[in-house]
């Protein structure tokens, strides 16, 4: 493998060896959020690395597509969570953006971006958990590398100019319609969770069998990459689609992966449930719970006891 091609990829060639043990044995896709919103196995974990060793032996170009691909990360971890191996995927990937950055491939896959409607405030500089923004010379940029694709600068930018372009059905208008979708074909639907991928265990998302789609059910799970990402219009939209209640699912204190995106959910809705009281709405149809990784018993413990609490309120009037 000392080929000129593979000393393009000084950061990758670290992983060298990882990238030759990996047996390709596809458990890290399944919960992997773009493969399941796409169905394509070119955007899940296993394709990722099967590119990254292409790239590093040479056999693959260093192309936009191949960067793209790369590129297309939401840091959520459930493939390394889903590893046999233990490989850390997430830094495989890391490494790869940086070599594909100096090459002048900066994809942008998941990463923020900022348009022309920015007022270069700096809100977004000051919120990123992971400091990927920062003032440049075009104004607002965003490290490709350090961004995890968070959506936090999204919620927090006031002229609405940062973006995930890539979002996988995770954007607020993608998860609006869908929430929208389930509540007017589903005759019993009360509620809406919202789980932050961190704290929402795999087994929650495997997959399901075509008749679980139209089946009647009283809640919907939709998976936000992080609570930190939550924003007003979302959390209330299902409301006026005729929902009994909301309920959002986040990490529990100070063990956020994006540090404090828990905290800023928490007091998002503490904010939306005084707005709820002044309008004569009960603040306890919108609640948000800490869950912790890989706690599936009480996370489906909470949405029970949140439904029977929306049972005992009924329908808003």
């Amino acid at each position: 493998m000392e080929t000129k091609e593979k000393t393009k990829f000084k950061h990758l060639e670290k992983w060298e060896s990882t990238l030759s043990a990996c047996i390709r044995c596809g458990y890290c896709f399944e919960h992997c959020p773009m493969f399941k919103y796409t169905g394509w196995e070119s955007d899940a974990p296993r394709a990722k690395i099967i590119t990254a060793f292409g790239l590093l032996s040479g056999e693959l170009e260093p192309t936009k597509m191949a960067a793209d691909k790369i590129f297309n990360c939401f840091y959520c971890k459930r493939c390394e969570a889903a590893c046999s191996s233990g490989v850390t995927l997430t830094e495989i990937f890391t490494d790869a953006k940086k070599d594909l950055v100096e090459m002048g491939l900066k994809g942008p896959g998941t990463t923020s971006v900022t348009d022309l409607n920015c007022a270069r405030c700096l809100i977004c500089v000051k919120a990123c958990p992971h400091e990927a923004r920062f003032h440049g010379e075009d104004g607002i940029e965003t490290d490709p590398v350090k961004c995890q694709a968070c959506g936090i600068c999204v919620e927090v930018c006031p002229a609405g100019a940062a973006k995930i372009e890539n979002n996988f059905g995770t954007g607020r208008e993608d998860l609006i319609q869908a929430s929208s979708r389930f509540l007017s074909t589903h005759t019993s639907a009360k509620a809406i969770v919202f789980a932050c991928n961190w704290s929402y265990f795999p087994d929650l998302q495997a997959s399901r069998l075509p008749e679980s789609e139209t089946h009647d059910k009283d809640y919907e799970i939709y998976v936000n990459m992080c609570a930190g990402r939550l924003e007003s219009q979302l959390l209330m939209a299902p409301f006026l689609n005729k929902a009994w209640g909301v309920l959002v699912a986040a990490c529990p204190e100070d063990d956020c992966q994006h540090k404090n995106g828990n905290t800023r959910a928490k007091k998002l809705i503490q904010g939306l449930q005084s707005t709820m009281e002044r309008v004569n709405i009960d603040p306890a149809r919108l609640q948000v719970v800490e869950i912790p990784a890989g706690d599936k018993t009480l996370f489906q413990a909470q949405i029970d006891t949140f439904i029977d609490r929306l049972n005992a309120m009924g329908p808003i009037r």
